[in-house]
């Protein structure tokens, strides 16, 4: 069976440094998706970006936690600020997603007017994931799970990874890389079986999960060796510094790093002399 890599970069429209970086690594590099805040501060340019690249598949990277919702905080008082930005803390927000049945509606009403907004900027949106990946929180997937037929979305992020062979390359984490294998690949378990029955397609393995913030050039290289028959996709924060915005809110993210990963010509080489084709989502084809 052959085998491909989808390459995203997160967080797209966060930020001017994140969107440079996203052109640079889809003009020069291994990139074939992005993955858009539909709130961020840079959503306008973002589209400018998109609509310049029509080859780069534009994805809704959901935002329910660490960044800005789409609609005001008069509609959604239980889940943002006056200032409309949800709460920076992951645990806080999946206790209270799940716990609070009051929330619910919200959550619904600005799931769909985040999609709605990049649908409604001209996006031909088919593929959905999250930030810190809280698409897959069993409350966020029920409400995708009846939007996303709806509004045609054919592919989702079905986030695990295989924790002893991230761990044969980088031993960093040890403990934490053990809880968040654990954790999602429960989440997965529940996701798939609605996902197959909606005929939602995923990849077999989402590289980036365990190593966010740190898919350096020798990580790729190394896992490149084994990546599995099928789809595979990894997913990197690529960013240009100065960035005041990415590195307040990830400081320990390694972006210009990343960035230099995905631009990489041993990498670009590595891939094509594997056999491994490029390929966003969508099954179309990058050429490098």
């Amino acid at each position: 069976m052959p085998r491909s890599l989808v390459i995203t970069a997160d967080d797209f429209g966060l930020s001017h440094g994140v969107n440079l970086a996203v052109e640079k690594a889809w003009k020069e590099g291994i990139l074939t998706s992005a993955s858009l805040m539909a709130g961020g501060a840079a959503f306008g340019e973002a589209l400018e970006i998109s609509a310049r690249n029509p080859g780069l598949q534009t994805s809704l990277h959901l935002t329910l936690v660490q960044g800005r919702s789409v609609l005001p905080h008069e509609k959604i008082p239980g889940l943002v600020d006056r200032n409309g930005h949800f709460t920076n803390n992951p645990y806080i927000a999946g206790m209270r997603y799940f716990f609070d049945k009051n929330l619910y509606p919200q959550l619904r009403d600005e799931i769909e007017a985040q999609i709605k907004r990049v649908i409604d900027s001209g996006i031909n949106l088919t593929h959905i994931d999250g930030h810190l990946n809280i698409h897959m929180h069993p409350t966020v997937f029920s409400i995708l799970a009846e939007l996303m037929p709806l509004y045609g979305i054919r592919s989702f992020r079905l986030s695990r990874e295989r924790l002893f062979h991230c761990l044969m390359f980088d031993r960093s984490r040890l403990l934490g890389k053990s809880i968040e294998s654990f954790i999602f690949s429960s989440l997965a378990k529940n996701c798939r079986p609605l996902l197959d029955r909606f005929g939602i397609t995923y990849a077999v393995e989402v590289k980036g999960l365990l190593s966010s913030g740190r898919m350096t050039r020798d990580y790729i290289t190394a896992i490149l060796d084994d990546i599995q028959e099928g789809t595979t996709e990894l997913y990197f924060h690529p960013g240009i510094l100065p960035d005041n915005e990415i590195t307040g809110r990830m400081p320990d993210y390694r972006h210009e790093d990343e960035l230099a990963a995905m631009t990489d010509p041993f990498v670009m080489e590595k891939i094509g002399s594997s056999g491994i084709t490029l390929a966003n989502y969508r099954g179309e084809k990058k050429e490098i």
